[in-house]
């Protein structure tokens, strides 16, 4: 397995081991890594916009063109089994969920509302992000209809 992977990031078998111990510390650091990119980084990118209005539809455009354009959280929700993957996915939908009803709250929902409308909104950005790679001629084909879509779902 290392091998394979060395060979095809034009590496030597040598170099993986002086950058990492072994296979699991390679999938540790890559789910670290995932975390802070998609997870981290976005929150903190949207944090930079005053109004939750805009961060909200921000956040929705933000992650839905992550998802067009990386595989890699499919693959990481295909594998959520895995004893790697599975904190690090709860560790992050636990955030992504947390953010997001905040966001709500801050439109002025009421907790309980906020979380149930951040569990749906997550579970819409799963679905369509699903949808991508399953069905995709389900999906609004240009920007002013995905555009209409994340408005009614946001407005519930």
């Amino acid at each position: 397995m290392v091998e394979s992977l060395a060979v095809r990031l034009g590496a030597t078998k040598g170099s993986f081991y002086w950058h990492f111990p072994n296979r699991d510390a390679l999938v540790v650091a890559a789910l670290a890594r995932w975390e802070h990119r998609y997870t981290t980084e976005v929150i903190d990118e949207m944090d930079r916009e005053p109004d939750p209005v805009k961060r909200l539809h921000s956040l929705f455009s933000t992650v839905i063109a992550a998802a067009e354009r990386d595989r890699t959280e499919a693959a990481l929700l295909a594998s959520a089994d895995h004893p790697a993957v599975a904190p690090v996915l709860a560790r992050v939908t636990a955030r992504r969920v947390d953010y997001t009803a905040d966001l709500f709250v801050q439109l002025g929902y009421s907790p309980q509302e906020a979380r149930l409308r951040g569990v749906l909104a997550f579970s819409a950005y799963l679905g369509y992000a699903q949808l991508l790679r399953a069905a995709p001629q389900v999906l609004p084909a240009d920007s002013d209809a995905y555009r209409r879509l994340v408005g009614r779902l946001l407005a519930g």
